[in-house]
């Protein structure tokens, strides 16, 4: 897979850039696995004010970004891709998950995020020029900037030589339609709580037992939605079924 060129349209660079400059991020782009930019949609406008929004015709509250100097902006930022593909952040698309993120991760194509900002865009623009909507969210934000940043974080922590464990990725929470386990590090004993005696056993079958146990427990607990998206597995049937005897025990007692 060669280099992800993420390119971010929007009203405030000033936002956007600094976020390709630390963490994870921006190690991949010094490894070269992708590379960031944001483009100043108003670098666009046509007016001397650099103008690009406008009352929405019908009336109604607020204004609408002109088609124009939006069009303009995307266009340019296509120009010397040869495979390129127009996201804008909105609330009417798609919902992002990491279903999603893997999707996106395994294509080729360079992204290029549109960031309206006001109540929206032209719908014009959505016909011709954007190939797909996604939203973060059932929520409104003042602008696509967060979001795009969201995806695209998203995105980069799946590609290959991004992140610092080889298998960090495949453990990830959703990966599987389940949440990642509990997660403790040193000093063994914190505030009266101890660390799993399983964890410092060195043996990695109990481990990895308990950690699917985890995984389930806290999916049952937080998540429990996750579980009509797979079906349990033999493993995952025999705790549940251990847990349904226990807690029976405890209510006959």
């Amino acid at each position: 897979m060669g280099t992800i060129n993420f390119t971010v349209l929007t009203l405030f660079p000033e936002l956007v850039d600094p976020f390709f400059e630390h963490g994870i991020i921006s190690r991949a782009v010094d490894k070269n696995i992708i590379t960031g930019k944001s483009v100043n949609i108003r670098d666009f406008s046509s007016d001397r004010h650099n103008t690009v929004d406008d009352r929405p015709y019908g009336g109604g509250c607020g204004m609408l970004m002109k088609p124009e100097p939006l069009a303009l902006a995307i266009n340019a930022a296509k120009q010397g891709s040869a495979d390129s593909r127009v996201i804008l952040m909105t609330p009417q698309g798609r919902r992002f998950d990491q279903g999603l993120a893997l999707d996106l991760a395994a294509r080729s194509e360079d992204l290029i995020f549109v960031c309206g900002r006001y109540e929206g865009i032209d719908e014009r623009v959505c016909h011709t020029l954007v190939d797909d909507e996604i939203s973060i969210g059932d929520y409104v934000m003042t602008g696509g900037e967060l979001a795009a940043m969201v995806i695209i974080d998203a995105i980069t922590r799946l590609l290959p030589g991004v992140l610092g464990g080889e298998t960090s990725a495949d453990v990830d929470s959703f990966r599987d339609d389940r949440l990642e386990h509990a997660q403790f590090t040193r000093p063994p004993a914190f505030e009266s709580m101890d660390v799993p005696s399983v964890l410092l056993s060195g043996d990695h079958g109990a481990i990895e037992r308990w950690r699917k146990r985890s995984s389930l427990k806290r999916t049952l607990l937080n998540r429990p939605d996750l579980l009509a998206k797979r079906a349990l597995d033999g493993e995952e049937r025999k705790i549940l079924k251990t847990w349904c005897q226990e807690l029976e025990a405890l209510i006959n007692e």
